[in-house]
């Protein structure tokens, strides 16, 4: 397939393009600095600001999906606005572009904890994380008003984290999965990826959220 990926350069970028390439998909990188980015077998790099749904859609036209995978950094201090930005424009570019299929990579803040109660609204949420995981949540209620695209929205759990590819998973819905014990439940960064991969070839979760676990 041919794949267009914002935020290959990220801690969840990174492994989602070393997964579409492994198998033989052709991507196209979105980046505001394309020198990031050494040159490989199948990979494409273009210069684009995915604050700019122009930009976006000249980008991504031609392309089979698009995985977005942006997040402008927890150290960002506009992080909220930036958040919803980008993921207002790279909806609109994709829809301009003509490109149906989009799969986003959200957090865990809105997945459910108890019933009616979502992980960023605990009292536990780390602070430096919520104005991220907010925009994330309001990123996710506007996707599921969207109709045009059949787009697919993943919260990863707690426990995202580096390791090794096991290339396997488990998959939930709207509700936190819960791990062994008292421990929530995790997952490798490689195994994220496997898992994005997998929903862009075989889509299970069309106008869906969904999580995955180890």
């Amino acid at each position: 397939m041919n794949i267009a990926l914002i935020g290959a350069t990220g801690f969840v970028g990174t492994p989602i393009l070393s997964e579409l390439l492994s198998r033989g998909h052709k991507v196209t990188v979105l980046a505001r600095t394309p020198s990031k980015l050494a040159p490989q077998t199948g990979l494409t790099v273009v210069a684009a600001d995915a604050l700019d749904a122009n930009q976006v859609a000249k980008a991504v036209a031609g392309h089979d999906a698009v995985i977005s995978a942006y997040n402008p950094g927890w150290s960002e201090p506009k992080i909220h606005d930036m958040h919803l930005q980008a993921s207002q424009a790279i909806v609109n570019g994709v829809k301009q572009a003509g490109v149906k299929r989009l799969l986003v990579v959200g957090g865990a803040g809105s997945l459910y904890v108890a019933p009616g109660l979502q992980l960023v609204d605990t009292p536990e949420f780390p602070a430096q994380y919520k104005q991220g995981a907010l925009a994330a949540r309001e990123a996710l209620n506007r996707l599921k008003g969207e109709t045009t695209l059949d787009w697919s929205f993943v919260s990863p759990p707690i426990g995202l984290a580096p390791g090794e590819r096991t290339g396997h998973y488990r998959l939930g819905a709207d509700e936190l999965l819960a791990g062994q014990g008292e421990q929530p439940a995790g997952i490798s960064v490689p195994d994220l990826a496997v898992a994005i991969v997998d929903e862009i070839e075989q889509p299970r979760h069309v106008q869906r959220r969904f999580t995955v676990a180890n």
